[in-house]
């Protein structure tokens, strides 16, 4: 039976999927670890994860991270790492699954730092059931391997993390404004998508509003209460950041990449690059590299 392409409806753009896009989230690799003895697994920043208990209890401790409790998690418990934060994994007879992601850290790690330094997913709570889902699914595959399965356990994981998000934005804990907080609003979400897809445009405030359906000056405090900067700053930092991307991933050259960001003159360009990064961008790029 032909299926009519009508009865499916195309998601639109939103600001998260934006994000996803924007830091390149990939699932990387899952490791099933047990214990019979009391363990102790020392994770660095800068790698992000997140540990799913299998059974017993698992212990997180966060040495650098002074405002963190520690965090106890029982069977089906799931946290997601979001910020990469340094931590401790305690264990003394249990056994949990620990999934790794892969991100673009330039443009990840200022968009995420409004998280805490972990997004708990509770067994018992009303989202626990796809996380034991979840759990069961990599499992599955880790145990008993088959075609495909690099790639399976890849896509459960960007799953993971994409729901523990969602749990994380409505459960109204985002008291700090920044890039996530600001996805997750219905009315400035959109607007974001819209700088996202075309950042070189020169968009005006009164365009941003009218997308909105705000007033201009209804529009620029509610996008600067959510986001913590002003509509010019971020559409501003918008294409610096896609320089940025630029700069370390292609051979252009700087002159060619201002333009394409737009702007008009290379010289303004590399005195605004060196204001949000510190260097030129000529600079920048070698030490990157």
């Amino acid at each position: 039976m032909p299926v009519n392409p009508d009865n499916f409806a195309v998601p639109p753009d939103d600001a998260l999927s934006d994000l996803l896009q924007t830091v390149h989230l990939q699932g990387d690799g899952i490791v099933r670890s047990a214990t019979d003895h009391p363990r102790r697994d020392r994770h660095p920043a800068g790698t992000r994860m997140l540990h799913v208990v299998e059974r017993g209890a698992v212990h997180l401790d966060f040495p650098t991270a002074s405002a963190t409790d520690p965090i106890d998690l029982g069977p089906g418990d799931m946290a997601l790492l979001a910020r990469g934060e340094e931590h401790v994994v305690r264990a003394d007879d249990a056994g949990w699954v620990t999934g790794t992601f892969l991100v673009d850290h330039l443009v990840a790690d200022p968009l995420l730092t409004v998280l805490p330094a972990a997004v708990v997913i509770r067994a018992g709570s009303p989202n626990g059931s796809w996380a034991a889902l979840g759990l069961e699914l990599m499992i599955s595959e880790v145990s008993a391997p088959g075609p495909g399965s690099r790639v399976m356990l890849s896509r459960l994981l960007d799953l993971l993390f994409i729901r523990s998000l969602r749990v994380w934005a409505s459960s109204g804990l985002q008291a700090s404004p920044g890039w996530l907080t600001a996805a997750m609003d219905p009315i400035v979400g959109p607007v974001l998508s819209a700088i996202h897809r075309d950042p070189t445009r020169d968009w005006s405030v009164d365009d941003l509003a009218a997308l909105a359906a705000l007033s201009r000056s209804a529009f620029a405090t509610r996008f600067t209460a959510l986001l913590g900067q002003s509509p010019g700053a971020y559409v501003q930092r918008q294409r610096l950041d896609r320089a940025a991307h630029l700069l370390a991933s292609t051979t252009e050259p700087a002159g060619r990449i201002a333009a394409r960001v737009g702007y008009t003159s290379e010289a303004a360009f590399s005195r605004a690059f060196a204001r949000a990064y510190g260097e030129p961008p000529r600079t920048w790029r070698r030490t990157v590299r």
